[in-house]
């Protein structure tokens, strides 16, 4: 079982989000879903992006790594779109963070740290014509950490919807969710396979 902390895109903590994470908990792990936004759900990303400038950017990413430091110890973190600042944040810098998730989004490894520490697994999902992900720099910033990392993954799906994993989304993609959901969860089984083999 692992200990994972699920944060919510700019639309905040939609049913499509807790659907995604009930998955995971179904799967028998242990999930977190910290409300970044104190109850506020946007229609919009317009409207969404516009409260996360709002309120600002670093406020979304502490409230998410206190969560995290909050909720679970040596958690697995996984982050849609904007979340994908605290669980990314998260996984480079505290110690013993066991993996990361990035969901359509990545950015620069550089931009949390010297680089992405070794030994800390990641995948990055995105659809390759997603205007946000394809189309502002996050494809470029995902292949760049896979070729500094060997424990980084990215996976495309054909499409141009953002926020397809979100179920409650007129962009929703149920095949390519499917693809996302078995990747994840056995990305989760490798990791706990890793801990129990490490244990004395």
């Amino acid at each position: 079982m692992a200990e994972v902390v699920v944060f919510h895109h700019a639309l905040g903590l939609t049913p499509g989000v807790r659907a995604f994470a009930d998955g995971l908990g179904r799967a028998g792990h242990r999930v977190h879903v910290p409300d970044l936004y104190e109850g506020r759900v946007f229609a919009t990303l317009e409207e969404g992006a516009g409260h996360a400038q709002d309120i600002g950017f670093g406020t979304v990413i502490e409230r998410g790594t206190a969560a995290a430091e909050r909720l679970a110890s040596a958690p697995v973190c996984v982050g849609f779109s904007l979340g994908v600042l605290p669980a990314q944040k998260y996984a480079q810098t505290a110690p013993g963070a066991r993996g990361a998730v990035l969901l359509e989004a990545c950015v620069p490894a550089s931009e949390f740290g010297p680089g992405w520490p070794k030994g800390v697994p990641v995948q990055v999902h995105g659809m390759d014509a997603d205007p946000f992900f394809a189309g502002e720099g996050d494809a470029d910033a995902a292949r760049a950490l896979a070729e500094e990392s060997p424990d980084a993954e990215v996976f495309l799906y054909p499409g141009d919807g953002h926020l397809f994993t979100d179920s409650g989304r007129a962009a929703y993609d149920a095949t390519a969710t499917a693809q996302v959901m078995e990747r994840v969860l056995a990305f989760l089984g490798r990791i706990d396979a890793a801990l129990g083999s490490s244990a004395p």
